[in-house]
């Protein structure tokens, strides 16, 4: 069957379409955007993210912090963005402050609601995973700073957005051997869109001699390594939550970004693309 359901009802037409197409947008925003303006072109294209994943995260989740998530995720982004923008040479490992802040400003959230609690644990862990999603994202601020190239940068988003868009569409069709019950994610999948990550960075950059075709081979199995296993990860966040039609691909598509971002601009700083 095309549109394979699993045991819990799911279709994994439903659940992957969307999120495929929410990726190539994310994809398209981040190759397209950030060459405008040298420079404000990455802060819009950031932003635009963030806001995106802070409006669709409590819809998507179904956490209780209707109120509170969305006010300290905004904070929180802000937070990270300033620290990347502000200084002459930004360093990303000051963006670890945002969410070790963060987590103060959790629990002070849930000491200060005044309605019922219910399933604490839960969240404060969606809020803090809020946080460091929306500050990792601005790690890519960075990379309008001195030593980035525009090349290796559409390369590595290139790798990440093939990566989600191929597991999405391939899952959408196949989603069996399932990785775990409950989720329409397959393991062709999650090979088969590493591999085309791994693809698109040698097709870009390995046409060199045998160590730089190995390096880049290395760079972008990595990459779509990540960008694949948070993607799965992010599957089992919304198919949790209220089954929003709009929130839930653009959680999708937008938190394997996030956790893919610090290690694209390490990965470009270092010049290993």
């Amino acid at each position: 069957m095309t549109a394979a359901v699993l045991g819990t009802g799911l279709s994994a037409r439903r659940h992957h379409l969307p999120a495929a197409v929410a990726a190539a947008a994310v994809t398209a925003l981040l190759v397209l955007l950030p060459p405008v303006g040298d420079g404000p072109g990455w802060v819009g294209a950031v932003a635009v993210l963030q806001l995106a994943l802070v409006a669709a995260w409590v819809p998507a989740t179904g956490i209780p912090a209707r109120t509170g998530a969305p006010a300290l995720g905004l904070a929180a982004a802000a937070g990270a963005d300033l620290l990347m923008v502000l200084p002459e040479r930004p360093e990303l490992g000051a963006l670890v402050a945002v969410p070790g802040l963060g987590l103060l400003a959790v629990v002070l959230h849930q000491m200060l609601r005044r309605a019922p609690r219910q399933d604490v644990v839960g969240s404060m862990a969606g809020v803090l995973v809020l946080l460091c999603a929306a500050s990792a994202l601005a790690a890519l601020l960075r990379l309008e700073a001195p030593g980035a190239g525009e090349a290796p940068v559409t390369t590595a988003v290139l790798v990440v957005g093939t990566t989600l868009v191929v597991g999405h569409l391939v899952d959408s069709v196949l989603p069996r051997p399932p990785v775990a019950d409950g989720v329409p994610c397959g393991v062709p999948a999650l090979v088969l869109s590493v591999l085309a990550g791994a693809a698109v960075a040698l097709f870009r950059h390995g046409s060199g001699e045998l160590l730089e075709v190995v390096t880049v081979l290395t760079v972008g199995l990595l990459l779509g390594a990540v960008a694949a296993l948070v993607g799965l990860v992010a599957g089992y966040v919304v198919v949790g939550g209220p089954g929003s039609a709009w929130a839930a691909p653009v959680v999708q598509a937008v938190l394997p970004v996030a956790a893919c971002a610090p290690v694209v601009v390490a990965l470009v700083l270092q010049n290993a693309l």
